[in-house]
């Protein structure tokens, strides 16, 4: 964490290189990290949140600048803390949208709790972190925003959106 809060931000750039935006992500990342040591006093990493509880942990992670629901999730989930938070970007949301787990009108923000109840009680990080992957790769793959291939969808059958769009009568 150090060494990323501290390097020139066009290295930190070139390491992020592969993602979106890494010109627009590089700073914001070491303004982050800049804020964390300082509500630690100084250098510290993200360790403590692991003895918290997860709404715990993401409340304190949501106070930094630009860090939601979805951040959060992923911070605790995919780093090294390996906690059972549920990260949702736009293809998890809808596919849920479309399978019909939460409502047409429900926000990327309120997905988030709505989707973590549906979760079965005591999933570990790898549970939750295959699921997101599942839905997320699913909606790269197939269920896309436009023109969703529908016709070859694993899951048409307990698909609204799909049967609807296929014109198939559920099963």
């Amino acid at each position: 964490m150090d060494q990323v809060r501290e390097a020139p931000t066009a290295e930190v750039e070139a390491a992020i290189s592969p993602c979106t935006w890494p010109e627009q992500k590089a700073p914001r990342l070491q303004q982050v990290l800049q804020e964390v040591s300082q509500r630690c006093g100084g250098p510290c990493d993200l360790q403590f949140l692991a003895e918290m509880p997860i709404p715990e942990a993401r409340a304190w992670l949501e106070q930094l600048p630009g860090v939601g629901r979805k951040t959060s999730a992923a911070v605790l989930l995919f780093s090294t803390l390996r906690r059972p938070a549920m990260p949702v970007d736009s293809h998890h949301h809808r596919v849920a949208q479309r399978l019909g787990l939460i409502g047409p009108k429900v926000g990327e923000a309120a997905a988030h709790a709505l989707l973590e109840d549906l979760l079965p009680l005591g999933w570990d990080a790898q549970q939750v972190y295959d699921h997101h992957e599942a839905l997320m790769f699913h909606g790269q793959k197939c269920c896309y925003f436009h023109t969703p291939a529908c016709g070859r969808c694993v899951v048409l059958a307990r698909c609204p959106f799909g049967q609807a769009r296929v014109g198939k009568v559920a099963e």
